[in-house]
């Protein structure tokens, strides 16, 4: 029989959330080991999810810009993009950059790394097994570990959908951002974060682009009025999108992909070159071995908590996205803080009312807290400002002055409950209306506070006014 090797502080998964959870652990004074079955770390997030395919956005943007600088009275032959060295600039400047960069952190903060997968025996003692298939297993196989405290970052996967198995022309959104050239006709099945930046990113490289949504609308998590914005620019990119549609199956060949859906109960087809589905994302809590602890497991996955992240199981925690909250890597990043803290002793606490959510759409969007109707819901007596980047000089100088600031807050003491961007710089400016949420600021807050000129931060401070009743530019 192995012995067990004893260890303080481990964490499963070197993520957004394990990695964060390791250093903060650390920097408290914890000897810490990370177990983490992939060759980088990183995560989803980092290795192929938020930021290549930011990456990809970013690409996309400097190729219009190019072909469209006719506002500024510049013109240029027609642009062409070279897409190999693209997706060699995405992944070699980029992202190997940033993990080489965490793989230096958690070497600077004496972080251990043991490749392989973790699975627990029991609430105190886990074994890390060679990733991949194992043809013969003993009770002698693995590495046996016994832990003081444990972090579960495990993560989530793609959601595969009958009839479209992930395969050939057949894509997630880990092969959506790996393509080896850009589609003539794009496919993306499912109109949520994801779906819409890589439909977009991708119009702005030159496909010909149709999503194909479940719902009504695409990114049902923001206000309508929000989306309509980002509808009209997907209109003027020729993004064809197909709302309150089941995608049913998809037969291949080794040229294209066939993709049938129904509408209003007649099936349709459309092919195209790639189907990326974007549907969502299952928690990575089915091969930890929990049944063997006596951590609580709902029926959609999610490991059940306390506000430190703490489970039914004393000295294990869980983050990300295998915990409540939404699917975010920056929640991730505060979750690991606050279990490290707790695992040392700290009052921490997890607040979700204050995580920013971001879609980076052409425009952007942005919002956190409440939004009008949530608030309604709870009771509160609220109302509203809004300030067009239309009448904001930055916007318009960069020609994108399509969009609004808004603003949510109680009607007695004007205390700022939540706050959206649409428009330009929408995932920057978000950070101070949840600086005003997290810190239960009210609107005079904002309208006190000097905003430079001329700046798209103007519109926070242009909204906050508005509610005051004392409106500058509108």
């Amino acid at each position: 029989m192995v012995e067990a090797e004893k260890k303080e502080t481990v964490i499963i998964g070197a993520g957004p959330g394990g990695y964060v959870a390791a250093i903060r652990a650390s920097e408290l004074g914890q000897k810490v080991t990370i177990i983490e079955k992939s060759d980088t770390v990183g995560g989803v997030c980092l290795n192929v999810g938020c930021v290549p395919s930011k990456a990809l956005i970013a690409a996309g943007h400097r190729l219009q810009e190019a072909d469209h600088g006719e506002p500024w009275g510049i013109t240029t032959q027609p642009a062409t993009i070279d897409f190999a060295k693209t997706q060699d600039w995405k992944q070699h400047k980029v992202v190997d950059r940033m993990t080489n960069g965490v793989q230096m952190l958690l070497k600077k903060h004496n972080v251990e790394v043991i490749n392989g997968e973790a699975v627990l025996d029991s609430d105190t003692q886990l074994r890390v097994m060679p990733t991949g298939p194992q043809q013969f297993m003993t009770a002698n196989t693995g590495q046996l570990i016994e832990f003081d405290n444990l972090i579960i970052a495990s993560g989530s996967r793609p959601i595969e959908i009958p009839g479209f198995k992930f395969d050939g022309r057949v894509v997630d959104s880990t092969g959506g951002l790996n393509l080896p050239e850009i589609p003539k006709e794009f496919v993306v099945i499912g109109g949520g974060y994801v779906g819409t930046e890589l439909a977009g990113a991708y119009a702005n490289l030159g496909a010909h682009v149709t999503i194909i949504e479940g719902t009504d609308s695409i990114l049902a998590g923001f206000d309508k009025d929000m989306v309509s914005v980002v509808l009209k620019e997907m209109k003027k990119k020729g993004i064809d999108i197909i709302t309150s549609a089941k995608a049913k199956s998809s037969t291949q060949t080794d040229k294209d992909v066939t993709v049938t859906y129904e509408v209003d109960g007649k099936e349709q087809q459309i092919t195209a070159d790639y189907c990326m589905v974007t549907v969502g994302r299952k928690p990575n809590t089915d091969d930890l071995g929990l049944e063997y602890t006596k951590v609580e497991v709902s029926d959609r996955g999610i490991v059940q908590t306390d506000e430190q992240g703490r489970t039914a199981s004393e000295h294990i925690f869980a983050i990300g996205d295998i915990a409540s909250g939404p699917a975010l890597a920056h929640k991730a990043f505060f979750q690991a803080k606050v279990a490290a803290g707790a695992i040392a002793g700290e009052k921490t606490a997890n607040d979700y009312i204050g995580v920013p959510a971001v879609c980076f759409s052409d425009p952007e969007l942005a919002t956190v807290g409440l939004t009008e109707a949530q608030a309604k819901e709870q009771g509160l007596e609220v109302a509203t400002s809004k300030f067009p980047f239309a009448g904001n000089a930055r916007a318009v100088s960069l020609d994108e002055a399509e969009g609004f600031v808004r603003l949510i807050y109680t009607k007695d003491d004007k205390t700022i409950l939540g706050g959206e961007v649409v428009g330009p710089g929408a995932s920057d400016l978000i950070a101070e209306l949840s600086l005003a949420v997290n810190g239960r600021m009210n609107v005079e807050d904002i309208a006190l506070t000097i905003h430079p000129h001329p700046t798209l931060s103007e519109p926070i401070q242009e909204a906050a006014d508005i509610a005051l009743g004392f409106p500058t530019h509108i």
